[in-house]
């Protein structure tokens, strides 16, 4: 994730592309950033508008999914843990 780039500049220059009509590729010339860094903020932007290829995550969901990652993390090291103790009396 970009984290040098406020989300001002980033909605910005995505509301850039979609209103130029020129290629992300252009504009990310003339802000003088990465393409690709532009290319991936454009793609999360039309996913979180329900505008993404099929199957894509909006940022909500890929959170949603961290979140439950690590809480699945956490409780299989909890499973490890309680697995290893001794049985008690």
């Amino acid at each position: 994730m970009d984290t040098w780039a406020s989300k001002e500049f980033k909605r910005d220059a995505i509301a850039l592309v979609d209103s130029s009509g020129k290629t992300v590729t252009a504009v990310a010339r003339e802000l003088g950033i990465g393409s690709e860094s532009l290319r991936g903020w454009y793609r999360r932007a039309k996913a979180d508008r329900g505008e993404g290829e099929p199957g894509e995550l909006t940022s909500a969901e890929r959170e949603e999914l961290k979140r439950l990652r690590k809480e699945a993390r956490e409780q299989q090291q909890t499973i490890a843990i309680l697995k290893k103790r001794p049985p008690s009396s």
